[in-house]
């Protein structure tokens, strides 16, 4: 899986969301880009803001036993598949501010690096590894601009 850590694969992502415009038409789903966009941004939102309440008993127990693998493993996401009701982007999102959000939250998250990520606790799954934080924020940004055709 390419490191969203490196500067290059940073670039590359961006200039992939840069092709985005308002009226770009998904491959499959029921997102706009707009909502897609927003939708991206909550994985950073879980990392960089507090906005999210942190789940607690039994949900953090089954985030941590069937969702993490899913989600931090190298295996890619399957088209329409379900998703957590946090990510849910029902209405519609500007997407001038919501493009602008997500490339600040990947700069950051580069910026910060991969040393800083190691063992980093994250708000669903508990501490994971470097390697795990790359593939949770990559896969789910390839997924969702591959869905969108670039």
């Amino acid at each position: 899986m390419k490191n969203i850590f490196e500067k290059a694969i940073t670039d590359e992502v961006i200039e992939r969301i840069n092709q985005l415009n308002p009226s770009t038409k998904p491959n499959w789903g029921k997102m706009s880009t707009d909502q897609m966009l927003a939708h991206c941004n909550v994985t950073y939102e879980l990392d960089f803001e507090d906005k999210h309440p942190k789940p607690k008993g039994f949900k953090k127990w089954m985030l941590k036993t069937f969702v993490k693998n899913i989600v931090v493993s190298e295996k890619p996401y399957k088209r329409n598949g379900r998703t957590a009701p946090e990510f849910l982007i029902a209405s519609e999102k500007d997407f001038n501010l919501e493009k602008g959000r997500l490339i600040a939250y990947i700069n950051k998250a580069q910026e910060l690096g991969s040393d800083y990520y190691d063992q980093k606790e994250s708000h669903s799954f508990g501490k994971l590894s470097k390697t795990e934080w790359n593939n949770m924020f990559y896969k789910h940004l390839d997924h969702h601009l591959t869905q969108f055709g670039v």
